[in-house]
């Protein structure tokens, strides 16, 4: 392609993008099509010849776009949020653009001091204490697993990088938290069953006392515990466990505190809304994800730790051909996580805070815990709806249940209700299980959901109770 086309196409791609950002709620919220539908509109095999870009766009209009489920859709109240906002897409194109590859300070300097610049604005944004250093990582996921190889070495002495496990070592977290702690704990080779799921209260947070006679029943039949995972706003509830209960537990027995905050952890923008955070300054390390809730689109995981040296000796390895003579002065931040290859992310964090600001920041955030509360205030008004959890943030969790019927019977309905709603192409919610029960979860999230956007799911979630939900 010669730089006169990528310049007209450029153009086009954008006029696409700008009229997709201003119409995006007249799609239908998720995508309609049938599986195997995608793949069986387009060729089997590569082509031979090159083709033109207005062909390969046309094939983007007509054929990928249908399969799209619109994330950006005010009517998407799934999952959490997956924001992106003008000013991140903007900068995307230009890390895009640029092709950087920061994974030494030396390969782009100023991705390495941007990144370490952008991440000590996010610790004061969110009021976390002074002294933790932070790097992106592309998910919450991946931050989890680098907490628990830190706890793993620390725990050993970093030795486990050079002999391996010597004695079993035990992980503890809450039975709500999220299912990548599992995933890490398989990864980081503590095995399965070295975990511990521990208790939650009425409120879906771990309780404290249970945590303890785990942590002792272990060290009594000979094992080693080595890391406990507070959560900060659970995937199913919203749930915050006791953050300075736990960090003093783990401090009493020498255990690696991280505190999973991935959703949850923008809310802390807002002062107050800080209280999530009392007792952070016993934590380990702690991440949260900008692209959920801060309007910077996938992928950008804060990752935020007291100690990084801990970080840097459990991960760094100096192959002759990554050295350099500025090593002793900079940040080189390949080794402070399981990639050696990183993305220019922290480009588009910098757009998004200043052209946001602290003060956007924060106003966006409470507009969307104030919808969130709107909406809990009419299912706790509705005859034949209730509340199942507590409502912290932005995700609201309920259910139909018109008093009459077993948890099972409900279960049913509460299934064929959930359907209809996203039948109907206006919006979009999921659902979980909360102590055995069917929960629908309604999240207010999207950068463009307004007061209208939340009365129409409410309207939509009637009218389907009203068509499917049985009456006696």
């Amino acid at each position: 392609m010669d730089n006169e086309t990528f310049r007209r196409c450029g153009h086009e791609f954008v006029e696409w993008i700008a009229d997709y950002l201003r119409d995006v709620e007249s799609y239908p919220v998720v995508s309609r099509v049938k599986p195997g539908e995608v793949k069986s509109r387009l060729p089997g095999a590569p082509p031979e010849a090159a083709e033109s870009m207005d062909r390969i766009f046309a094939d983007f209009r007509e054929v990928i776009l249908p399969g799209i489920s619109h994330w950006q859709h005010p009517g998407w109240h799934a999952y959490f949020p997956a924001n992106n906002s003008p000013a991140s897409v903007l900068a995307e194109m230009l890390t895009a653009g640029l092709g950087v590859q920061g994974m030494i300070w030396q390969t782009s300097p100023a991705a390495s001091e941007l990144e370490d610049l952008v991440l000590d604005w996010l610790r004061q944004l969110t009021g976390l204490p002074a002294g933790f250093a932070g790097t992106i990582q592309d998910t919450a996921s991946t931050a989890a697993l680098c907490a628990l190889i830190s706890a793993r070495e620390k725990a050993t002495g970093f030795e486990s990088n050079e002999r391996g496990f010597r004695r079993p070592l035990t992980v503890y977290a809450s039975g709500e938290a999220h299912s990548s702690i599992e995933k890490g704990v398989k990864i980081a080779g503590y095995g399965r069953e070295n975990l511990r799921l521990i208790k939650t209260d009425a409120n879906f947070a771990l309780i404290p006392a249970e945590l303890e006679a785990a942590i002792a029943a272990d060290k009594a039949a000979g094992l080693m515990p080595a890391c406990v995972v507070a959560t900060l706003g659970t995937t199913s509830s919203t749930a915050v466990d006791p953050l300075r209960a736990v960090g003093e537990i783990a401090a009493r027995h020498g255990l690696w505190l991280h505190v999973d905050a991935a959703y949850a952890g923008t809310a802390a923008v807002c002062p107050e809304n800080r209280w999530i955070l009392d007792g952070a300054e016993r934590m380990d390390s702690f991440v949260f994800n900008p692209h959920k809730w801060m309007l910077t689109n996938f992928d950008c995981s804060a990752y935020f730790v007291k100690d990084p040296g801990a970080l840097v000796r459990s991960f760094e390895i100096h192959p002759e051909y990554l050295k350099t003579g500025v090593d002793p002065y900079v940040k080189n931040y390949r080794d402070w996580g399981i990639q050696l290859g990183r993305r220019f992310r922290a480009l588009k964090l910098w757009f998004v805070i200043r052209s946001y600001g602290a003060e956007g920041l924060r106003a966006f955030v409470r507009e969307h815990q104030r919808l969130a509360a709107l909406f809990r205030g009419w299912v706790e008004a509705a005859p034949d709806f209730e509340l199942l959890a507590p409502v912290p943030f932005g995700l609201v969790c309920f259910r139909w249940n018109d008093g009459r019927r077993s948890d099972e019977e409900l279960d049913g309905i509460n299934k064929a209700l959930l359907e209809k709603v996203n039948a109907s192409g206006k919006v979009f919610l999921t659902h979980t299980v909360l102590r055995g029960r069917f929960t629908i979860r309604m999240v207010v999230g999207q950068r463009t959901t307004e007061e209208r956007h939340v009365r129409t799911a409410w309207e939509v979630i009637l009218s389907a109770a009203r068509e499917s939900a049985p009456r006696s």
